[in-house]
C-alpha cells in the first residue's frame, strides 16, 4: 500500500484524478455486490460468498505484505464467518448483507478510533522512545510533579466552572428575551461567537487582554477602559490564578450562545397551560422562572451542562493560543501536546489516558441522559 501511495504521488494530477476516482467506484461497486447480489440465493451465489469470506482476505493481506500469521489467521476468520452465515437463522446470505453494509463503517471506527486507542494505552506504559515498558513511571511523574497536578487541577477547574456559567447565562438569556421585540436580533447578537474557532476567538481576546505600560497608549480595550477610569493597566493573562478564569471568559463568550439556542427551544417546549396556570396563582416571572420553567426543561439543562463539560475538559485551543500553558495556566490536553513536542511519547499518551478516563464518566452519563429525554419525548 506505503508503495503504491508513493507511485501514485509522482504521477500527474491529471493521472492521479481518474485512478483516485476509479478506486471510489470499485469501493463503491464491491458495497453494492456485498448488499445486492452476494446474498441471493443459490449455489453460484453461496460459491461467490464463499470466494469473498476467504479468498479476499487473504488476497489483501498479501498484497499489503501482512505477516503469514496474519494471512492466515484471516483465512480461518473468513472460513468461520462463511459457516456462521450458512447456520445463520435467517438464512444464507443475511449476516454477510448485514456486514458488507456496515464494513466501511466498522472500518473507519477500527482504524480510526480502536487502534489509536490501544495504541496510546500501550504507549503510556512505555518510555519517551517506546522502546522499553516502564510501568506507571509516566502516570507517576505525572501526579507528583507540581506542574501535571496544577494541570490535572487546571482541567476541573475548567469542567467545573465552564459549562456552569455558559448554561446559566444563556438560560437566563433565553428566557427574559423571550417573545419580546427584537428577540431574534438579540439571540443573533448572541449565537455570532458559535460561528468563530476557537484560535479565532482566542486571538480577538488576546488583543481585548493586552497590557502596555501605563506611559504608552493601550491597544487592549479591557486595559485602555481602566486607564480612562484612572486606574493602571493590568496583565490579565499573567495574574495567577485568576489568569484561568480570564480564559474561562472566552470559552464562556463563545458557548453562551449554545446554550441559549437549545434551552430557547426547550423554553418554547413548556406547555403554555402550565405557565398561565402559574400566573393565575400569582406568581411573577422569577417564580415563573424557578418553578415552572426550569423543572420543565430539566432534561435539556443536564444535556446542554454536560455536552459543555465534554468540551471544556478537552480544550485545547484557547489555552494553546492565548498563553501556550504558560503562567500555570495550562491542562490536559495542551500538556499532553507539549510533551510530544519534546519528544516524550510515553508521558504525552499518559496524559492522553488520563484526559480519556476523565472525560468517559461524563460520555456515559450524557448518553444516558440522552436516551432518557428522547424517551420522554
Amino acid at each position: 500500500m506505503a508503495a503504491f501511495l508513493e507511485w501514485l504521488s509522482y504521477l500527474s494530477p491529471w493521472a492521479q484524478i481518474p485512478l483516485i476516482i476509479g478506486v471510489f467506484a470499485l469501493a463503491v461497486g464491491a458495497l453494492l455486490f456485498f448488499i445486492e447480489i452476494a446474498p441471493r440465493q443459490g449455489r453460484v451465489y453461496t460459491l461467490i460468498r464463499l470466494a469473498a469470506c476467504v479468498v479476499l482476505p487473504l488476497l489483501l493481506l498479501w498484497i499489503l505484505q501482512s505477516w503469514w500469521w496474519a494471512i492466515i489467521g484471516a483465512g480461518v476468520l473468513g472460513v468461520l464467518f462463511f459457516w456462521l452465515d450458512q447456520r445463520g437463522k435467517r438464512g444464507p446470505g443475511y449476516l454477510f448483507q448485514l456486514f458488507g453494509f456496515l464494513a466501511p463503517a466498522l472500518a473507519l471506527l477500527v482504524v480510526g478510533l480502536i487502534f489509536p486507542v490501544i495504541q496510546t494505552f500501550v504507549q503510556s506504559f512505555m518510555n519517551s522512545s517506546s522502546s522499553q515498558f516502564v510501568g506507571l513511571d509516566n502516570y507517576t511523574w505525572i501526579f507528583t510533579q507540581p506542574q501535571g497536578i496544577r494541570t490535572v487541577l487546571n482541567t476541573i477547574v475548567w469542567v467545573l466552572v465552564a459549562p456552569v456559567f455558559s448554561t446559566v447565562i444563556g438560560l437566563v438569556y433565553a428566557y427574559f428575551i423571550d417573545k419580546t421585540r427584537g428577540e431574534k436580533i438579540y439571540k443573533t447578537l448572541i449565537f455570532l461567537p458559535m460561528a468563530i474557532s476557537f484560535v479565532g476567538a482566542s486571538i480577538i481576546w488576546r488583543f481585548m487582554y493586552t497590557a502596555r505600560p501605563a506611559d504608552r497608549e493601550q491597544i487592549g480595550f479591557l486595559n485602555q477602559v481602566i486607564v480612562w477610569l484612572g486606574g493602571e493597566p493590568v496583565r490579565f493573562l499573567q495574574v495567577e490564578p485568576w489568569n484561568t478564569f480570564f480564559l474561562i471568559v472566552v470559552f464562556v463568550w463563545i458557548y453562551t450562545g449554545f446554550a441559549m439556542v437549545v434551552l430557547s427551544a426547550a423554553i418554547k417546549g413548556v406547555p403554555t397551560e402550565q405557565i398561565e396556570a402559574a400566573q393565575l396563582d400569582g406568581a411573577n416571572a422569577f417564580e415563573r422562572f424557578t418553578q415552572v420553567i426550569v423543572p420543565g426543561i430539566r432534561s435539556s439543562i443536564i444535556v446542554v451542562l454536560t455536552t459543555i463539560a465534554l468540551t471544556s475538559m478537552k480544550i485545547f485551543d484557547i489555552v494553546r493560543t492565548m498563553t501556550a500553558g504558560g503562567n500555570n495556566t495550562s491542562v490536559v490536553a495542551n500538556e499532553m501536546y507539549s510533551q510530544f513536542r519534546v519528544f516524550e511519547a510515553g508521558r504525552a499518551a499518559a496524559y492522553a489516558v488520563v484526559l480519556f478516563l476523565l472525560v468517559l464518566p461524563l460520555i456515559i452519563y450524557n448518553a444516558r441522559q440522552t436516551k432518557k429525554h428522547r424517551e420522554a419525548v
